[in-house]
């Protein structure tokens, strides 16, 4: 098939760890690439934030990226990106009328728009994968949320536009139905894992001795770093980790990392708080083999990559309660969960794991077994595959004629 995903903020080339760049810019890439592996023609659109960038990328891995003119070509937060969407809606139509792809899978609500946009005259089935929901983000940040005022109402109006919706876990099915979503137009496929590239054996980065806990991600506040920061006052012997963020040459200029380091300072923990920065996405697993315990911990979370990856590591991991981390830490298998925002019972729960070997190698083999079996790559590719094929099946003659 020819295949077009369209990622407006994520692109799959992007260096991770940046504030508008993780996950999703993981699994696109992977997905992508796994689609080209299986014999598909695929093309990833995403905007071009950068004058610079090319106007089409062939990948080591088979696939395109196409870079979108739609308003300025420089770094814009995501949430302010809706502005050119019709912009980025009739780029998309003027390729599709000339090389029409079989179905489009659009990643992220505004991905989502401009793909039903450009789509809808042409008879192109879209499906989208949402990544994040706005009613979920709105009732855990309230006023700090700075999406855009009426993005549940268009998420709620994609629920009805698209011809399927590709959920990654359990929870979000759940709130996908409160947006009217039939249930027999979802299906769940989470996110998945490279287990080629995420395993036990392999090289560690430097260690400083003490028992070493790891945080990986984006430096924003609902990730839940300052929770962690706190935890670490009830485990004296252990170091923090705090992978993601800047550039190293920025950490001392950038408010999340000086609010961390103030919140750590007041603690009396700051001399065991440790900012890498941004780090390529070659050194990620490196970095996850040198901790002990891998931390994860945000307020709530669509899917959460960052589990997987430990558990293919083989490395034990804490995780709060919510989201797709509901679906993927097995409580008491391959590693704990507790409550979000409640750094005590956080604290408590590093503090015993990290006093019990036995259960932390025993976490850390299940939590191997677990991602081999569920997650890797080539499983989810697979069912993603089967879900565009399912959909086209579906699809009406005369729909199938256009």
């Amino acid at each position: 098939m020819r295949i077009d995903l369209v990622s407006e903020h994520a692109s799959p080339l992007a260096a991770i760890g940046g504030v508008d760049a993780g996950g999703q810019n993981v699994h696109v890439a992977a997905l992508a690439a796994g689609l080209a592996q299986r014999g598909h023609q695929v093309t990833v659109h995403t905007r071009r934030d950068d004058a610079a960038l090319p106007d089409r990328v062939t990948t080591a891995d088979g696939y395109d990226v196409a870079h979108v003119a739609a308003g300025p070509a420089r770094v814009v937060p995501k949430d302010e990106l809706l502005q050119h969407m019709g912009t980025f809606a009739d780029v998309l139509r003027a390729e599709w009328s000339a090389t029409r792809p079989d179905v489009v899978h659009a990643h992220f609500w505004m991905s989502g728009l401009a793909s039903v946009q450009a789509a809808s005259r042409l008879g192109i089935p879209v499906l989208q994968t949402f990544h994040a929901l706005g009613s979920v983000k709105r009732r855990h940040q309230g006023d700090a949320d700075t999406s855009p005022e009426q993005r549940i109402d268009l998420e709620r109006d994609l629920c009805g536009d698209v011809d399927h919706v590709v959920a990654t876990c359990s929870d979000e099915v759940f709130e996908l139905r409160r947006l009217e979503l039939p249930s027999d137009r979802v299906s769940i496929v989470p996110c998945g894992v490279d287990t080629d590239e995420f395993t036990p054996d392999g090289p560690a980065a430097p260690h400083s001795g003490r028992p070493r806990l790891l945080v990986l991600g984006r430096l924003v506040e609902r990730k839940g770093q300052e929770d962690a920061v706190r935890a670490l006052a009830a485990v004296p012997d252990a170091e923090l980790v705090v992978v993601g963020g800047p550039p190293t040459d920025e950490l001392d200029t950038d408010p999340e990392v000086c609010r961390l380091r103030a919140v750590a300072a007041e603690l009396g923990v700051a001399d065991r708080l440790v900012f890498t920065g941004a780090v390529s996405r070659a050194d990620v697993p490196g970095w996850i083999r040198s901790a002990d315990v891998v931390l994860a911990v945000p307020w709530y979370e669509p899917f959460g990559i960052t589990p997987l990856e430990a558990m293919a590591c083989g490395r034990p991991v804490v995780a709060t309660a919510v989201g797709g981390l509901v679906d993927t830490v097995a409580d008491g298998v391959t590693g704990d969960l507790v409550p979000p925002r409640d750094p005590a019972a956080l604290g408590q729960a590093l503090a015993a794991l990290l006093a019990d070997d036995e259960r932390r190698t025993a976490y850390g083999a299940a939590g191997v077994t677990r991602a081999r079996t569920r997650y890797r790559w080539s499983r989810v590719v697979a069912d993603t595959d089967a879900v565009y094929r399912q959909v086209l099946a579906a699809r009406s003659p005369v729909e199938a004629a256009r």
